[in-house]
């Protein structure tokens, strides 16, 4: 009895594996179909080189992202070897087989680009131009193509190989046009953060000699009657103007922004007394979300000149900063004179307000008293504090950003913010 049970033991012990490996078997075959066709492989390869490259020549053509860049180019085109060189011949990447340097072809690279100079020449050079004095050198033709941004030849992208084939030229060509994309992309992220800066310069102008000089008339105000009074208000005022102007960075913490505001309120709390009122509810959460510089403070000048600066009254200014999960929301309300939507509305598009004689709307684009004159397209400071702000806001996070607005003529106005409290465009404060 028991020799007789010992035999399906047996078989079962040795089928064991049998079966555990056919069921790899179908697992590896499975999962070798599941890689898809060589077709589909190879557009996978060629999209993921492309990717990879995509964002290094977003730099610009530079000798750091020409060298990151070059061997994702060369896998996505199959060549021995590529090079990429600015418009004088410079080689600033290569990329090949040889281990001892281009073995002198960047000779042909710059006798090449001396071809290429106008915009969508491409160049095939012969054995006779790429030979290099290296026995059994496979590189004996080479393809030039032109890196063109906004019409003017930026760089070179060489390409070598064995042979020059109609199809291998179409695709240097094709890869070349790609590159030339990237770099026009690059530029325009050069102008998009030029005109930022440009945006940021504009509301550090904007900083009104009104405001300036109603700040130094206060502080003179206080030099007999409170001489510490006046002491602290001028060092209020110059970290204010120090922030202000400060040139570094695009982006700054809410925490440093808070300050910033609660610095401009107490000078104006200085010049309106106990006519200004303000309340903050700020959640200790949001305080360290990054937030673009000057966000804040011009929202907060507005709701002063042109809400609560113009009502017979006093006024009342609230600013909450609350915490909604992957975002901040910011709020500015105050319960002065308001405008009409209309006039809002034009002011944020950079249009004449359209809004009726001796509406809070007009009183807006005629500029604050004192005669400081209207800016872009009829508006005043006001208009390009807000404006600014919303182009900003929608220029970093999208236009799901921009600034949300409640006005109606009497009353008040509320102007709220939503920011993401992390995003790829926010870059570090410090």
């Amino acid at each position: 009895m028991l020799r007789s049970s010992a035999v399906p033991l047996a078989v079962l012990v040795i089928a064991g594996p049998l079966v555990l490996g056919a069921g790899f078997a179908v697992w590896a075959s499975r999962g070798r179909r599941h890689l898809g066709t060589a077709t589909e492989r190879a557009t996978f390869e060629t999209l993921h080189h492309a990717s990879q490259a995509a964002p290094l020549l977003r730099a610009g053509l530079t000798a750091d992202s020409a060298r990151r860049s070059a061997r994702h180019l060369r896998a996505l085109l199959g060549v021995p070897a590529l090079a990429l060189c600015r418009s004088d011949g410079e080689v600033l990447a290569w990329e090949g087989p040889t281990t001892g340097g281009d073995h002198g072809h960047a000779a042909a690279v710059r006798a090449g680009s001396e071809r290429t100079s106008r915009p969508g020449r491409v160049t095939v050079l012969g054995p006779d131009q790429v030979e290099c004095g290296v026995s059994e050198c496979p590189l004996q033709h080479a393809v030039v193509v032109p890196l063109v941004v906004s019409d003017r030849v930026e760089g070179v992208f060489a390409v070598f190989a064995p042979q020059a084939s109609t199809g291998l030229v179409r695709a240097a060509g094709e890869v070349g046009r790609w590159i030339s994309t990237q770099l026009e992309l690059a530029e325009l992220d050069r102008s998009r953060a030029a005109l930022a800066d440009a945006e940021v310069r504009a509301l550090r102008a904007q900083i009104s000699p009104h405001f300036i000089y109603n700040s130094l008339t206060a502080i003179a105000s206080f030099v007999r009657t409170d001489p510490e009074r006046a002491r602290e208000l001028i060092v209020e005022f110059a970290e204010f103007t120090r922030y202000s102007f400060r040139r570094h960075g695009s982006f700054t913490s809410l925490a440093e922004e808070l300050r910033c505001v609660d610095r401009y309120l107490l000078l104006e709390r200085a010049r309106f007394g106990d006519r200004l009122s303000v309340s903050l509810r700020i959640a200790p959460e949001v305080l360290p979300v990054v937030v673009p510089f000057l966000c804040l403070q011009p929202l907060v000048e507005n709701a002063v000149r042109h809400g609560l600066e113009r009502s017979p009254g006093p006024g009342h200014l609230v600013i909450t900063a609350e915490d909604k999960g992957t975002e901040a929301w910011i709020c500015v309300e105050d319960d002065g004179v308001g405008m009409e939507p209309a006039a809002l509305a034009a002011v944020l598009a950079g249009g004449p307000p359209a809004t009726r004689p001796g509406s809070a709307g007009a009183e807006l684009s005629a500029g604050p008293s004192g005669g400081e004159p209207p800016v872009r397209g009829g508006g005043s400071g006001a208009g390009i504090g807000l404006r600014n702000v919303d182009e900003r806001l929608r220029q970093v996070y999208g236009d799901v950003y921009g600034i949300v607005v409640e006005t109606a003529p009497g009353a008040g106005t509320k102007v709220r913010v939503r920011i993401p409290k992390f995003h790829p465009s926010a870059n570090d404060p410090h």
